[in-house]
């Protein structure tokens, strides 16, 4: 009888297995337009079945792989082993892509349910010993195997991979390993999740007319809805600590009082002693991360986290760091010291301090150049700007862009794209995120729900993704962008290229490191304030006239004032970042004494501020750019000079450039070394003078 019960028992799980797996979208065949995923039919209850099931999979095939009797071969093991995972790819990509653009609490938990599972799957693959001997014995007859060149780059990234992954360890160290992986792993989210919290958590109601004097119509219309939106502040102006919001109060606002408390706000964030506090997180965080990188055999998390990138060894990212630092504080002083005399000419009564730098530089540029932001926005609405970008890529690679009507969306105001290449062949599809709301991160970022791939020779187009947070529309305006933001456009775009015109073979060759990414996203940033580029798309959102020539000249007149500061903001952050993973004692370690040391050595002025102080530095905290925060300028070296290759033609659309550029680097993914690539395009290695012409520090 319990037999018989038993056996009922698991019919009825996997009948209920099967049932589930009958309804849960991650397990049947996608038909929408280009197998985007359906995102209306996703649920949170389809997530964690369909990564359980996933891991199991990918064991599976693992399994395969190392019971197969015969000798390993290239097929057998190494693409056997590139091509696994497929389910749990998919469902990956869905699901953190949308922790990112439109998370809630219930996928936030899940994320941490699922920290420890992912993980280990994670230490089990690149821990499994019968996996690595089979992928070592490849390795070390690797010059006898007859591979080509993609081939032969699979079998050396695949191998790096697993020793970097801890396969070479002792057992012992191995448990000590997953140990630590599983803590990095569940701080590292449970920074990110904080940060969004806090960031969501603040208001500034204001509910005197009067206090909203200096601040442009828009960001006032702006702040009316915000407050409409909720029946407490119904009437009321809120400004919150979403960019779109804090930043123009902080930049127009007369009310100093006010521009002080929005201010201390942003930059507390997570540093407030509550329960969505960092310190702790970091204090327990960085020494872990210092612990792994000593037990892989490094002296500090930075040597291991850019042993695989082109910078290589900490010494290279200070000597870059340093020969920036020096000429962008001393302008950053002269700036200061630009607004001072700005306040004292006014007769105020008071030293320039952080919460009042925007909103001076901005007076000081309207003085010096007859310039401000609220003269330019009007012609940079989002969707001209949108379609500049189209131009620009349209003119270099002859690719083209054109909605997809009725595609599925994870929110309603997101739109999907197809492109095309110049002979009429899909490329893939790239959708368009662009306002805030309470359940997306701050920032900008390109991201993918489908990477480029093959399967059976066949190239697999990818689904990309660029998510902003730009001011969205109001009732009587439409988007309007800032000069800033329309880069920040550019930039990401610059992004999504890589990925829509990627060309490679196999999945384990397909990412670039690190401080190389920034080059396809930064190179793009030069071709938005082109004259020849602004005529075509900055055109005024009521008149339709485009951006008179006397303004063109202006911002490129201006365009290297303020470079002081935005150099010495982010190259502050750079070095704190560096500061945190290259400190080789980190007992006792106290976040706030250890940031205040870290900018008191660089002589960083008190009016301004690493661009992300350590409770809200994301980047590194979280695990995307630790001891990479650099990356951006070791990226503007390559593409400064990169864009010099336009301009040395006479023609920034220059067609054989711009196909040598797709070509050397767009197309390539990582099936070459990162500076490989660039000499092929550029045929030889950059030099910093073209960056600090670019900012103006030379």
């Amino acid at each position: 009888m319990k037999r018989i019960i038993l056996i009922c028992t698991i019919l009825t799980i996997i009948m209920g297995s099967l049932a589930a797996q009958n309804t849960n979208p991650f397990f049947q065949e996608w038909k929408t337009p280009f197998q985007v995923p359906p995102f209306e039919q996703i649920k949170n209850e389809h997530y964690m079945p369909a990564f359980v099931e996933g891991m199991k999979q990918q064991q599976s095939e693992i399994e395969a792989i190392v019971g197969n009797p015969e000798a390993p071969d290239f097929k057998n093991t190494l693409l056997a082993y590139d091509q696994s995972g497929e389910l749990l790819r998919k469902v990956s990509a869905v699901f953190y892509g949308l922790n990112g653009a439109n998370t809630n609490k219930e996928m936030q938990e899940i994320a941490r349910q699922l920290s420890p599972l992912t993980t280990k799957h994670s230490d089990d693959i690149n821990l499994n010993p019968r996996l690595f001997k089979k992928i070592r014995i490849l390795y070390d007859q690797k010059d006898k195997l007859n591979l080509d060149a993609d081939q032969m780059r699979l079998l050396e990234e695949t191998y790096k991979g697993f020793v970097r992954g801890g396969a070479n360890l002792e057992p012992v160290q191995q448990e000590k390993l997953r140990d630590l992986n599983k803590q990095i792993s569940l701080l590292q989210l449970t920074f990110g999740q904080n940060l969004l919290s806090e960031t969501n958590a603040f208001k500034l109601v204001i509910d005197q007319p009067k206090e909203l004097a200096g601040l442009p119509q828009g960001a006032i219309a702006a702040a009316a809805e915000a407050g409409n939106a909720d029946p407490a502040t119904k009437g009321k102006w809120v400004f919150t600590l979403q960019n779109p919001s804090v930043m123009p109060f902080l930049q127009f606002s007369n009310s100093r009082m006010m521009r002080e408390k929005i201010f201390s706000a942003y930059i507390s964030r997570c540093n407030n002693n509550n329960d969505k506090d960092n310190k702790a997180i970091i204090e327990k965080l960085i020494p872990l991360r210092l612990e792994k990188a000593n037990l892989m055999g490094f002296e500090t998390w930075a040597d291991f986290a850019l042993d695989d990138r082109m910078a290589k060894k900490p010494a290279n990212v200070y000597k870059l760091l340093e020969q920036v630092w020096t000429p962008a504080l001393a302008k950053a002083k002269v700036e200061a010291a630009d607004m001072q005399k700005y306040i004292d000419n006014e007769g105020a009564p008071f030293q320039l301090e952080a919460w009042d730098w925007r909103y001076y530089n901005e007076k000081v540029m309207k003085q010096r150049f007859d310039l401000d932001e609220e003269t330019l926005k009007p012609y940079f609405k989002l969707e001209n700007v949108r379609d500049g970008i189209f131009y620009v890529a349209n003119k270099l690679y002859g690719i083209t862009f054109t909605e997809v009507k009725n595609a599925p969306k994870y929110f309603e105001d997101v739109k999907l794209y197809e492109c095309k290449d110049a002979d009429g062949s899909h490329l893939g599809v790239l959708y368009l995120d662009f306002h805030p709301r309470a359940s997306k991160r701050g920032g900008a970022w390109c991201g993918s729900y489908r990477p480029q791939t093959y399967r059976d020779g066949r190239r697999i187009a990818p689904v990309s993704t660029i998510v902003c947070n730009f001011s969205g529309p109001t009732s009587d305006k439409p988007a309007l962008l800032t000069p800033d933001e329309a880069e920040t456009f550019f930039h990401e775009f610059g992004h999504a290229l890589h990925g829509l015109l990627k060309n490679v073979k196999y999945d384990g060759i397909s990412g670039v490191p690190r401080d190389f990414v920034e080059l396809p996203s930064q190179i793009m940033e030069h071709w938005a304030f082109e004259p020849e580029v602004l005529k075509v798309y900055a055109k005024h959102y009521i008149t339709g006239k485009v951006i008179p020539r006397d303004l063109v000249d202006k911002i490129v007149k201006s365009g290297k004032y303020g470079q002081g500061f935005k150099t010495t903001e982010y190259v502050a952050a750079c070095i704190l970042d560096m500061d945190y993973h290259t400190t080789k004692d980190l007992k006792g370690l106290e976040v706030l004494k250890f940031e205040s040391a870290s900018m008191n050595r660089i002589g960083l002025i008190p009016q301004i501020p690493p661009r992300y102080r350590s409770t809200y530095f994301q980047h590194t905290m979280t695990g995307g750019y630790t001891a990479g925060y650099y990356s951006y300028l070791w990226a503007e070296v390559l593409d400064a000079d990169a864009f010099q290759a336009f301009k040395e033609t006479g023609n920034i659309f220059d067609k054989a450039t711009a196909t040598k550029f797709r070509k050397d680097i767009l197309e390539k993914g990582g099936s070459k070394d990162a500076m490989e690539m660039y000499i092929d395009f550029r045929g030889h290695e950059p030099a910093i003078d073209a960056l600090l012409e670019t900012r103006g520090l030379k």
